[in-house]
């Protein structure tokens, strides 16, 4: 398979028209370098070996579940020039109304 080259490989978006992609859900992302550059390692021997800038990916999408309390990570797998990744999206009570318990009769 040649270099990616968008005037030949015509993508098309498979985002659902409408949908509310912030919304609870689990979610599957491919996430491609600049100009789908090889830069996070190589396949070497069937396994990929990652070099400094594919440990720093694979470092951010670890600290995304636990800067994000609302997300929750499933698999990933850095390759050298994308990332696969399974992440959850957990509402946590976002945007419902929390209110201090009254107490009725007391000072």
């Amino acid at each position: 398979m040649g270099k990616y080259n968008p005037e030949i490989h015509h993508r098309r978006s498979i985002r659902l028209k409408g949908y509310e992609y912030s919304q609870e859900g689990a979610y599957f992302i491919t996430i491609c370098s600049w100009n789908r550059e090889c830069l996070f390692g190589e396949v070497l021997d069937g396994l990929m070996r990652l070099n400094q800038y594919g440990q720093i990916v694979e470092k951010e999408w670890l600290q995304t579940g636990i800067i994000r309390i609302n997300v929750k990570l499933d698999v990933f797998v850095v390759m050298p020039n994308h990332i696969h990744g399974i992440f959850v999206i957990d509402d946590y009570g976002r945007g419902t109304l929390q209110r201090a318990p009254t107490m009725k009769g007391k000072p």
